[in-house]
């Protein structure tokens, strides 16, 4: 029998068992903890062979029917998200992932940052949904799907960031570290941890009481709604958003040359023809249906929706620390303030890695208005009047304006959580 259409993209992008996370989420309603190819479109015995094997080695889980709460930072790149996540992955009874979803992207979609076509958006939230519901469910070893080359007897030095989990780089996972080592660097947990076990991991995971991802691949939090509706997981969503003037200033000095032109613009005064402004207007229209959704507060995001400015948390970061904790119902913990207290009032120098988390958190917020052009502020004041409204944020009528720090961009709003 001839393939579908269907069938034949899903080929091309993966293997069957990626394929089949892929379509599974958003053709069927119910989850199964193993892929299990259908084969009454095409026959796939090889592939299906390689499928059985992964449920064959793959323990059962059961579904997540305490009182966990899992969380899920939403957000977008350069928006303060690894600062955000640092929140949890400092609290001692969190399990915290640093953009696992990276490995679906990369699997799927390879060579692309961010795919424009919608069916490729398709395959990729719904191999992202299906992968974060495991990993709520401590079932790393789905990640295993994604992961190049496959980890062998479980284990793979490729996880994505590893360093930036705090769970990943101590013991019972990472057996090897003293007392000395218990904060450790990020590059150090690497070289010191070896290898990562993703049975000891999925072990610690089911440990801890709660578990926490950070995310920058999902567009909007109407991606999440199976998710979020799902009574197994308990999964509230945390929305950052931040100024997409911040978020371009930095871009454009993190990735300086996917930001060429911009750079280019910024420096000459002249505005490149060939200028990608999706660059800047998909981030304002993802914000825009994103933010909208969740202040329509539609019922099935009640009590599970809580959006968060990062300009809020970066002046008040303690304040705003609590009030997403009570959100969460989580006690607060210790760590987690103490961690505020070292890392949110360091000098310019204190963030030397594109991704730290060490600096003036109040400065860096700000930071945008002397790194940017008039002529690109006001670019983006135009295309993205209608989030920039949304969200409190004054546009600035002249440099003078823009430079002067005594005139806050940012007004005073109170987005309460949907309870």
């Amino acid at each position: 029998m001839q393939c579908s259409w269907k069938a034949v993209l899903l080929l091309a992008l993966a293997s069957i068992a990626i394929q089949y996370t892929a379509i599974r989420t958003f053709t069927a309603k119910s989850f199964h903890s193993c892929p299990i190819p259908n084969p009454v479109n095409c026959s796939l015995s090889q592939d299906s062979d390689a499928a059985d094997r992964l449920c064959d080695e793959s323990p059962t889980f059961t579904y997540n029917l305490s009182r966990k709460t899992h969380v899920l930072i939403l957000a977008t790149t350069r928006s303060g998200s690894s600062f955000v996540g640092q929140l949890f992955n400092q609290h001692f009874d969190v399990f915290y992932l640093f953009e696992p979803l990276y490995h679906v992207q990369y699997t799927l979609i390879p060579k692309l940052t961010q795919s424009k076509s919608t069916t490729d958006r398709r395959v990729m939230l719904g191999a992202s949904r299906d992968l974060l519901r495991s990993l709520y469910d401590c079932d790393l070893y789905f990640l295993e799907n994604y992961i190049k080359p496959q980890p062998v007897n479980h284990t793979t030095d490729r996880l994505f960031r590893r360093g930036a989990s705090k769970a990943l780089c101590s013991p019972p996972v990472c057996e090897s570290l003293g007392a000395v080592d218990l904060h450790l660097e990020e590059g150090d947990c690497v070289k010191k941890c070896g290898t990562l076990n993703l049975t000891l991991a999925t072990e610690s995971c089911r440990e801890h009481g709660h578990v926490a991802i950070k995310t920058v691949r999902v567009p909007e939090v109407s991606d999440l709604r199976a998710l979020v509706e799902d009574p197994r997981l308990n999964l509230k969503v945390i929305q950052l958003v931040r100024d997409p003037r911040g978020i371009l200033a930095s871009r454009s000095e993190t990735f300086r040359d996917t930001y060429r032109l911009w750079r280019i613009w910024d420096g000459t005064g002249r505005k490149p023809y060939n200028l990608d402004v999706t660059q800047l207007t998909t981030v304002c229209e993802d914000f825009w249906n994103s933010v909208s959704t969740g202040l329509n507060r539609p019922p099935w995001l009640k009590g599970k929706y809580m959006l968060v400015r990062y300009e809020d948390l970066a002046r008040n970061p303690m304040k705003k620390t609590e009030e997403i904790y009570d959100f969460l119902g989580i006690p607060m913990d210790s760590n987690v303030e103490r961690w505020i207290q070292n890392n949110t009032r360091g000098d310019r120098s204190s963030s030397k890695h594109k991704y730290g988390t060490v600096r003036n958190s109040a400065a860096t917020a700000e930071k945008w208005r002397f790194r940017l052009s008039y002529e690109i502020v006001a670019f983006t004041q135009h295309a993205c009047q209608q989030v920039l409204a949304q969200l409190g944020y004054k546009t600035a009528s002249s440099e003078e304006e823009l430079k002067n720090l005594s005139i806050s961009l940012v007004e005073e709003r109170d987005f309460l959580p949907f309870s």
